[in-house]
């Protein structure tokens, strides 16, 4: 007993599964020791038949699998489960007829544990909510944690999940996530999670599997592969399924380094759809023949998945623009075709170059530049991931295939889409996943009412259709004429504009970020005076989506540097004030590594509205009244520590070079000897926090400054760090002019 409790969990050696002549799996080697474990991968990389194959459930053509020492290579599925392992296939798997409570039911009594169905409601209170509802009855994510819920009943020591967040609401997803870190916490289970979401998979496991062509490319440290997006695109990104990418790191310097061109595709290319009917759980493989008839051909205009990773991996003056400028107009072709091809047709005539994308999900054919089939070529799971019976997911799943498809184009000088609020949901993230200053415009029925959800951090212009955008009519040519005018002025202004800049680049300044609030104010003016010669100083107010839109200009690279004097949006994420920021504060500074100057600004305080809207836990809390529609709430020594924890990981991920400054006379206009919020135990408990959590290097550096935030000692020690950390480019500039 001894020697098995001391055996890996999991150890595969040599695995080989064959589906007829194709080999699946290609000598697979993995070992799992105890805790969590993550293997990502493309779709069709074989990491649910390595999850099949531990199961039982395709036969190995060689190789082994030992679960806690003991052979399972030839055992059925049920003695393999009876041995102690749980399984949570992609998909779900439930009965449509059976409640709740029957599926737990059948689950309880393979093996007997810690594991309960009165401990599966406690830890699933939404499942003892609806523990008489039929599976057919649950939304998705009920339906995961019912499938997760089933498996835990088993009371396993290894627990297989394959895509257990596929398909879920963000929410959903971060509640998945949270389950697994608890649990291999615990140390009872040892879990393998096989994910195509990066984020889940570093999350949650120290070490990342990556599983290319039905191999373990190799093993990463989850940090690494979290922070480099790309590394996540040269390993995980679309358009090289066909190639063995045994050393997908190196595979792109050995081509620079032979010289050797790859040939140029020329002629018109084939468009294969895997399924050409509406695919259900219960379909069979659909005939090469079949596919083969069903595909059609297309003309070199449109952009293929292969050419735009060849793009990406091509210097961005070369290769980004794959043609001239383009408009692309967007929408539900199959609903409101005859506006959008009126908008196409007043741009196009304006001269300007444009495409046609159709975006909906009834699967109906429509004529058009790029089709709908095409784009949900972009999703996961491919077609099959977005046509399907339930339209919310499948209005989801286009959505998320349609931004993976605009992110992939190179050349786009604006984009426009007319129709209702499900239309607005589908192109609004792709829209946002575009740079600052690319035109974008939204045409609906919804943009009279709660704009947010919509325009989030991008500059999305949102225009009223009045009337509904259902058929052409006398309003509706006008409103849609006026949105088709208008982005056609932007395009062609934006364009006259980049030509103009490029006959003198001399004349510009390099923008940075810097964020302010109104108890940060006079830091912030101070700063942006010292640097105005030199840098382009752009402010953003740090109401929550301030700091969202400056990580936004961030990531599109219209930054070269961020000085996040005020940090305060942490505050009300954390502890649920108005203005929080994302999950994501800091992810733009990681991914991009720009040099980062921050400071403790306004971490003080949480901000409410007028005095009745303050949470009943928060009444006998210490309050200041800023207006009649704004209170702030003093932050506690241990809400700090807590602050201080939840910036320190962050700065923990930053590779750039990084200066964090902690205020000792107070870190707001409020938090000052004399002032209501002067608490030095509650800031103490702020930089103790930050100072042990960070892991300070050479490059990244906590700096203390026994003055308050806005004295002007302490913004010049700001700004005399900030200058070394940009090599006085701004300086340089004006010099050359």
């Amino acid at each position: 007993m001894n020697d098995r409790r001391a055996a890996p969990a999991l150890e595969v050696k040599g695995l080989d599964v064959y589906y007829g002549h194709s080999h699946a799996l290609q000598g697979v080697d993995l070992t799992l020791d105890s805790g969590v474990f993550s293997v990502v991968g493309r779709n069709g990389m074989g990491k649910t038949t390595l999850c099949k194959a531990i199961m039982g459930l395709v036969r190995a053509s060689s190789g082994s699998i030992r679960i806690r020492g003991e052979e399972v290579t030839r055992l059925n599925p049920a003695r393999i489960a009876r041995l102690g392992v749980g399984y949570v296939p992609q998909g779900r798997r439930l009965w449509r007829s059976l409640t709740v409570d029957e599926h737990l039911a059948l689950a309880g009594g393979l093996r007997r544990g810690a594991w309960t169905i009165e401990r599966i409601y406690d830890t699933f209170p939404r499942l003892a909510e609806r523990k008489t509802n039929g599976g057919n009855q649950l939304s998705g994510g009920e339906q995961q944690m019912l499938a997760i819920s089933r498996a835990l009943l088993t009371n396993p020591q290894l627990l297989i999940m394959d895509e257990p967040t596929e398909g879920l609401a963000p929410v959903i997803v971060a509640q998945v996530e949270e389950m697994l870190l608890r649990l291999g916490d615990e140390g009872d289970i040892s879990i393998l999670v096989i994910e195509q979401n990066i984020g889940v998979a570093t999350a949650v496991s120290r070490n990342v599997a990556i599983m290319v062509n039905g191999r373990i490319n190799r093993i990463i440290d989850s940090a690494r592969l979290a922070t480099d997006r790309e590394l996540q695109q040269r390993l995980l990104g679309v358009g090289t399924h066909g190639a063995d990418e045994t050393d997908a790191e190196t595979a792109p310097a050995r081509a620079e380094a032979a010289g050797t061109a790859q040939p140029e595709r020329k002629g018109p290319t084939r468009v294969y759809i895997s399924n050409p009917v509406l695919p259900t759980r219960w379909s069979q493989p659909v005939p090469i023949a079949r596919i083969e008839a069903a595909a059609r051909t297309q003309s070199t205009g449109v952009t293929r998945l292969e050419e735009a990773t060849r793009q990406r991996r091509e210097p961005a003056t070369t290769s980004r623009i794959s043609g001239p400028p383009v408009v692309l107009v967007v929408g539900t072709l199959d609903t409101k075709g005859a506006e959008l091809r009126f908008i196409r047709d007043i741009i196009a005539g304006s001269g300007l170059r444009t495409r046609l994308v159709d975006v909906s999900t009834s699967g109906k054919a429509a004529s058009c530049d790029v089709t709908a089939q095409e784009i949900a070529l972009n999703h996961g799971r491919g077609g099959s991931g977005v046509f399907g019976a339930d339209r919310g997911a499948s209005v989801t799943a286009m959505a998320d295939a349609f931004e993976r498809w605009l992110r992939r184009q190179g050349n786009v000088a604006g984009i426009i889409s007319a129709g209702g609020s499900g239309g607005a949901s589908l192109v609004a993230p792709g829209m946002r996943a575009l740079p600052v200053g690319v035109p974008k415009l939204i045409i609906s029925s919804v943009a009279s009412g709660d704009v947010g959800p919509y325009v989030g951090p991008a500059d999305i212009t949102m225009m009223y259709s009045v009337t509904d955008v259902q058929g052409l009519n006398s309003i509706s040519r006008t409103v849609l004429g006026n949105g088709a005018h208008a982005l056609a002025g932007m395009v062609k202004a934006r364009l006259d504009a980049q030509v103009s800049k490029q006959r003198d680049t001399a004349t510009n300044l390099p923008a940075i970020g810097i964020t302010m609030f109104g108890v940060t104010t006079p830091a912030v003016q101070k700063i942006a005076a010292d640097l105005r010669q030199d840098f382009e100083c752009l402010v953003f107010h740090a109401t929550g989506v301030g700091g969202r839109s400056m990580e936004k200009l961030v990531e599109s690279g219209q930054l070269a540097g961020v000085i996040d004097l005020t940090t305060t949006e942490v505050c009300d994420l954390l502890m649920g004030g108005v203005f929080p920021a994302t999950e994501d504060r800091f992810g733009a500074i990681i991914r991009s590594r720009v040099p980062y100057v921050g400071s403790v600004g306004a971490l003080d305080m949480v901000n409410f509205g007028a005095p009745d809207t303050i949470p009943e836990r928060y009444r006998q809390r210490k309050f200041h009244v800023h207006n009649p529609q704004v209170t702030l709430m003093r932050t506690t020594p241990e809400e700090n520590e807590r602050i201080g924890r939840w910036i320190g990981e962050r700065l923990n991920q930053m590779d750039g070079p990084v200066r964090f400054f902690l205020a000792e006379g107070g870190v707001s206009a409020l938090d000052a000897p004399g002032q209501p919020f002067w608490d030095p135990d509650a800031d103490a408990a702020l930089f103790s926090a930050l100072e042990r959590t960070v892991r300070q290097t050479g490059s990244r550096q906590i700096i203390r400054i026994k003055r308050n935030i806005n004295d002007p000692e302490f913004t010049a020690g700001i700004v005399n760090a900030f200058r070394p950390l940009l090599g006085r480019a701004g300086g340089r500039r004006r010099v050359a002019r």
